[in-house]
């Protein structure tokens, strides 16, 4: 008895050991055919999403069945008011509804999810209705939705509801498409204009992603959501809060190489393949950080 007492407490602790490798506030990763949790670190703690809140808008906007090639004229009230995020799409300018989702869903750009809960048929307090029943409809009890960009530290969520939603997702083609693009050019006031995915994984090599997701405000830290096929096996993936694009990075490789069997647990170092992702990722970190400093000067 004591034996089994002992062996028992020894794989508790050890699963939370290896839970707890993961440097992300809450991780959840399940395999999509059986349903089986593979990997599990707070899952049901509720926090900011950021711009994961931009599949719920896609959802919503493509059930409500409007004409994709419609124009969307970029209005002033699309601007960010609350966290003054920069965008490259601007003020005026009129874009396809189809266009207006990719930059919303590949470079997660604010203007443009804002424009599709503006233009939502009834306007955005029928958006936030839609997209509370859209909530309840996939059984997500610990989720609140507010507005459409994610820039709301009020849109919340945990790990385990974020998986339904992203297998709820990965059911619009558009969606699956769109997230894992690595970019592409939109007609922006008779200019074509490049826009590349704000993920770094998407169409890199040896990666196999069928729907991508990423997400960053300050109350949110660094979020990630990503169906991925390694090893064939497919599983899906979510990164809540980690303090850091690097970090969020480590995470995903790791997730990838244990879906694969590749190592038994998570590797704290520098993972050697894929490098050049993370690196790239503290490069920006620090041209930004360059850049904001160069601002305030």
């Amino acid at each position: 008895m004591k034996k089994m007492f002992a062996t028992a407490v020894l794989s508790i602790s050890a699963a939370s050991a290896f839970a707890g490798a993961y440097g992300s506030q809450s991780v959840l990763v399940v395999e999509d055919d059986t349903g089986k949790v593979l990997i599990e670190k707070n899952a049901n703690a509720i926090v900011p999403i950021a711009s994961l809140t931009k599949l719920m808008t896609a959802m919503v906007v493509l059930d409500a069945k409007q004409d994709m090639d419609a124009p969307i004229a970029i209005d002033k009230v699309d601007v960010d008011m609350l966290k003054h995020s920069t965008s490259r799409v601007p003020v005026g300018a009129t874009i396809a509804r189809r266009d207006v989702l990719q930059l919303a869903l590949m470079s997660s750009d604010n203007r443009a999810a804002a424009s599709l809960g503006r233009t939502y048929p009834g306007g955005t307090e029928a958006f936030k209705a839609a997209v509370k029943a859209k909530i309840a409809a996939l059984g997500m009890t610990q989720t609140a939705i507010e507005e459409p960009t994610g820039l709301s530290p009020n849109n919340k969520s945990t790990a385990s509801d974020l998986v339904k939603m992203a297998v709820a997702a990965s059911h619009y083609p558009e969606i699956t498409r769109i997230t894992t693009d690595s970019k592409d050019i939109i007609n922006i006031n008779g200019r074509g204009v490049e826009y590349h995915n704000t993920n770094r994984f998407v169409g890199a090599k040896g990666w196999d992603i069928g729907l991508s997701k990423t997400g960053y405000t300050e109350e949110a830290g660094r979020c990630l959501i990503m169906r991925i096929k390694s090893a064939g096996k497919n599983a899906t993936l979510v990164l809540l809060n980690a303090r850091a694009s690097s970090v969020r990075a480590f995470d995903a490789l790791s997730i990838r190489r244990f879906i694969a069997g590749d190592e038994p647990q998570v590797a704290r170092a520098h993972p050697r393949a894929d490098s050049h992702i993370v690196k790239a990722s503290l490069r920006t970190r620090l041209a930004k950080h360059v850049k904001l400093r160069h601002r305030r000067a």
